[in-house]
């Protein structure tokens, strides 16, 4: 019997996890500063977690995007923009742990980089456990160890020049990725089972770090930032609709004036392969694609330079909204407890669901898409709602914690 391939989620690609066990935002002390106050500023990151958690679930077990109506336009939302926001989420763990305004230096910050790296550790360990198991996506921990230990050298830097450095990254990255296509070979989703290897975290993989890097980077950015300041939020959420527009926009103007573009995406349209906002297949657009003009797509996991920049904005977009939203509206922070405590326990609740699919082999399963799917997401805010009643922190990040330690022996 031949080797079942995973399949790319409808994506099929985890959209994912996590901060590990940085600093909780919700505790971190506030900063002096002019605008709103610390706590629900921080607050806010633990809810735009949540939001990205309950997505990452409707990207692999919910109904697919393209049944239309409602429930198919938020499928669609969640497709791609999800892990671009735990992405950003991730560099803004690396800035919490190594010194959100201030990089830490001397002894502190031989310590902060020692955690970092200990996290990227047991990150690409754990990721590539849970992909043994054989579930039918491609876990995206193994990736983002890797992205922890490739930005870590940047933690001393400003925002500008993070900024800057992601902007160039995803400029470079995809017509770089594009370029190596005859040395590293074409985009592989690995049958059930199989760890990925360095060339698949580095170049073919669901969530290749040549690409997915610009996203950590950016948040470490965002970290940078007076984000209690209003003025600040104000100029980050119009970076993130320029963004958005420009990478959206620009790839719906470009698909339809450039040559073949079009013709590219209609290919892929009708071939197999993931489902996203364009429906676009990884094996037929994008820097996998076999013409050049597929560089212009702006599909989640196109891993395009404007699909880069959208996402980008999208996950700042949502980032300033929870942290203005828990600010400005104190009933609404009590309302959104559950999903901030469910954001609180990022790692935990991924790896939940991803258990949670083996144990039910939702592929194989009777029940539909949508009641497993808010089956899991009623489960894991039941969960964290009890365990952060009586813990500071979820489980596993508890224990990712109790290993980071061991960064207290350097002296």
């Amino acid at each position: 019997m031949p080797a079942r391939v995973a399949r790319p989620d409808r994506t099929r690609i985890v959209k994912g996890p996590l901060t590990a066990d940085a600093p909780s935002p919700e505790r971190e002390r506030s900063e002096p500063s002019t605008g709103a106050p610390g706590v629900g500023r921080l607050i806010g990151l633990d809810l735009a977690r949540g939001l990205a958690v309950f997505g990452m679930y409707a990207v692999h077990v919910g109904p697919a995007p393209s049944q239309g109506g409602v429930i198919g336009f938020m499928m669609e939302l969640a497709q791609g923009r999800s892990s671009a926001l735990f992405a950003v989420l991730a560099g803004f763990a690396v800035a919490l742990i190594t010194g959100r305004r201030t990089p830490k230096t001397g002894l502190a910050g031989r310590q902060a980089v020692a955690k970092v790296i200990i996290r990227a550790v047991i990150l690409i360990a754990l990721g590539t456990a849970l992909t043994m198991t054989g579930t039918p996506v491609v876990p995206i921990l193994a990736f983002y160890g890797l992205f922890f230990l490739l930005v870590l050298p940047l933690y001393r830097l400003g925002a500008k020049p993070l900024a800057l450095l992601a902007a160039g990254w995803a400029l470079m990255g995809p017509q770089l990725l594009y370029a190596l296509k005859p040395v590293v070979g074409g985009r592989v989703f690995l049958s059930y089972g199989q760890a990925d290897g360095p060339v698949s975290l580095f170049f073919t993989g669901g969530y290749p770090a040549l690409t997915w890097v610009p996203f950590v980077i950016a948040g470490m950015a965002l970290a940078r930032c007076d984000l209690a300041a209003t003025s600040v939020r104000i100029r980050l959420a119009l970076t993130g609709v320029a963004l958005a527009v420009t990478g959206y926009g620009g790839s719906w103007l470009a698909v339809r004036l450039v040559p073949g573009a079009a013709e590219a995406v209609r290919t892929a349209e009708e071939g197999p392969g993931m489902s996203s906002v364009s429906s676009v297949s990884p094996d037929s657009i994008g820097i996998f694609g076999d013409t050049p003009a597929g560089m212009l797509a702006s599909a989640p996991h196109s891993e395009a330079t404007l699909s880069i920049m959208a996402a980008t904005g999208v996950a700042i977009l949502v980032i300033t909204a929870c942290l203005a939203a828990m600010d400005g509206f104190p009933r609404l922070r009590r309302l959104a407890k559950p999903v901030i405590a469910v954001g609180s326990m990022s790692l935990t609740a991924y790896v939940y669901h991803i258990v949670a699919i083996w144990f039910l082999d939702t592929e194989q399963s009777a029940v539909p898409p949508l009641p497993i799917l808010l089956g899991l997401i009623a489960s894991v805010t039941v969960l964290a709602t009890i365990w952060s009643r009586f813990f500071r922190r979820g489980p596993l990040e508890w224990l990712m914690g109790r290993a980071t330690e061991l960064a207290h022996r350097i002296r």
